[in-house]
């Protein structure tokens, strides 16, 4: 029988509208192979960082942009770390067809000011509350580094700052009621640990 192998990254535009869920997979190994494009990718970056580090929680991302092609995130908490990765199909004319970036962030949860969640709530038939939406948002100390458009004062360029921000959410639609479920864990856990000693 003939091994199954995925495409390479960048290697197929036929991607599918819905895909696979990751939710059921508890170990961020299954879950990235059921569900990135390019897990091998993605693995090997996060793993030269973790370094051995027990993974707490983590959350997944993918989405197929007009523009682009292929976005993909993992996002990370080894109890004292966020390690964030992201792969995305590089634009037409950017580069040979077929490429791709491949970015790696590492944030100490010491720098999370602040963790928020927000679900969306509907009534079924029978009464029942149930999520049908969820967006997160860890606000971070660092300062986002966009830089003020020409002509600003220095005073409302100052004014204009704003402190950098995590944000990811997931809809019924758009990753489902496992998907929703573990956004939320992630949001939880990380939760927990902000403001404490780190591990």
């Amino acid at each position: 029988m003939p091994a199954m192998s995925s495409p390479p990254f960048g290697g197929s535009n036929e991607m599918p509208a819905v895909f696979p869920d990751w939710s059921p997979y508890e170990d961020l190994d299954s879950a990235a192979r059921a569900y990135l494009r390019d897990p091998e990718v993605a693995l090997d970056a996060l793993f030269g960082v973790l370094r051995g580090a027990s993974v707490l929680c983590f959350t997944l991302e993918r989405f197929v942009n007009e523009v682009n092609g292929v976005w993909q995130e993992v996002v990370i908490c080894d109890g004292s770390r966020l390690v964030l990765w992201h792969g995305e199909d590089v634009a037409p004319g950017d580069g040979p067809v077929g490429s791709m970036t491949s970015s790696l962030r590492v944030v100490p949860l010491s720098t999370v000011t602040e963790v928020g969640c927000r679900r969306r709530l509907t009534r079924t038939s029978s009464g029942q509350a149930r999520v049908d939406s969820i967006d997160v948002y860890l606000l971070l100390s660092s300062v986002d580094d966009a830089v003020p458009p020409p002509g600003m004062a220095e005073e409302e360029g100052r004014a204009a700052l704003r402190h950098d921000a995590l944000r990811f959410g997931k809809t019924l639609d758009d990753g489902g009621p496992g998907q929703i479920a573990r956004l939320e864990e992630f949001s939880r856990i990380v939760a927990s640990l902000v403001g404490r000693p780190t591990l």
